[in-house]
């Protein structure tokens, strides 16, 4: 039977907790905030300005969603009271309520915790992923398409938007490269934990003597970066090229040679784009990947200029990779900065990714 004290004293730090994530995200300030900005939506020509008008929506959106989630957690932290206050009168039948609202209540004052730790420039942005298949041949373009999906499930899970910006479809089978625009409050803080070589173990569907294989693919992750974000690329160090687009089949694939790619001489950076209509609109958005790319490297590498940036080095094979998937001899995905591992594997190819994620920002957060 539960000991009604012991969830009391529970119930109190919950309270303390509370009070210092309100301060930590500073919601009396947010409020303010809110206000302000709504009020600027009322003012004469504010419309005028569509892009920065879209800027201040955004913003008003993600202050609002922050103060709502938070309000939220204040709720239901007096359903938990109330609930205390049932189960003083019958512990018994009430054992299993308490134990589990008081569990799910603690899950939930972990997540909103993290969101104090992403407090990066770009954190609150939008993500665009890019997935490049690694050594393993047919193998590792297979593994690119189902670390693809894992990542389409995990932007389910939160709520965010999927645009596909570039696909190339493997040889045989699977995908050699792709690019996605996750769009979503702090999508970017939270995926950043993403980037670099994921590595599979598994015995190889394309193996006629099933043996074990390991095949790599490496995820790139930037912030979608805005316009207001000045990047200095200078034409002269952009060779372009055109061709057409290709993809899953049908509808999605437009025949003409309007896709884009283009390649920044300095450092090699290659980036594409076959989403939108037009040669034009898929190269304005290859010049945004292009920027977001730059600046990623820039802070990654603790760089003072975008002109100290040599390229990225990272080998897409052994040694390198920052998690490991293993289907074959036994089932565990292991991150190998946190240590932080799970089990359940088919969960995490379904896009449970929380856990690592988590372990990823703490880990940074000690790092710092």
């Amino acid at each position: 039977m539960i000991i009604i004290e012991e969830y009391k004293q529970k119930f109190n730090d919950f309270r303390k907790d509370l009070d210092t994530l309100e301060k930590a995200l500073k919601i009396a300030d947010l409020r303010v905030k809110i206000e302000e900005d709504e009020a600027l939506t009322a003012a004469p020509g504010f419309w005028d300005d569509i892009a920065n008008s879209q800027k201040v929506l955004q913003v008003i959106k993600n202050n609002k969603k922050t103060v709502e989630n938070f309000e939220k957690m204040v709720a239901a932290h007096e359903d938990l009271g109330a609930l205390l206050e049932m189960a003083e009168m019958d512990p018994e039948s009430m054992e299993e309520d308490v134990v589990n609202e008081f569990a799910a209540y603690e899950k939930q004052l972990e997540a909103a915790n993290l969101q104090t730790l992403l407090s990066g420039e770009y954190d609150q942005n939008n993500v665009i992923l890019t997935f490049h298949a690694g050594a393993g041949g047919t193998e590792a373009q297979d593994w690119v398409e189902m670390l693809y999906r894992m990542y389409l499930r995990f932007a389910q899970r939160h709520d965010y938007k999927v645009t596909v910006l570039d696909y190339l479809d493997g040889d045989e089978a699977g995908i050699k490269s792709a690019s996605i625009l996750v769009e979503g409050q702090y999508a970017y803080g939270y995926l950043k934990s993403e980037m670099g070589v994921h590595r599979l173990v598994r015995v190889s569907p394309f193996d006629a003597s099933g043996r074990r294989q390991t095949s790599f693919a490496s995820v790139e992750v930037m912030p979608e970066i805005d316009d207001s974000v000045e990047v200095e690329i200078r034409p002269e160090d952009i060779k372009m090229e055109v061709f057409r687009s290709s993809g899953a089949g049908g509808q999605k694939v437009n025949k003409t040679s309007s896709a884009v790619r283009l390649i920044h001489l300095p450092t090699g950076i290659v980036v594409s784009c076959q989403n939108e209509r037009s040669q034009f609109q898929n190269r304005d958005m290859c010049m945004k990947m292009l920027k977001s790319k730059l600046i990623e490297i820039k802070e990654r590498e603790n760089l003072e200029k975008i002109e100290d940036i040599k390229g990225d080095q990272m080998s897409n094979g052994w040694g390198s990779q920052i998690r490991s998937y293993v289907f074959m001899p036994y089932t565990m995905v292991k991150d190998h900065r946190t240590n932080f591992e799970m089990g359940n594997i088919n969960a995490v190819m379904d896009g449970d990714l929380d856990g690592f994620i988590n372990a990823y920002l703490i880990h940074l957060s000690h790092k710092d």
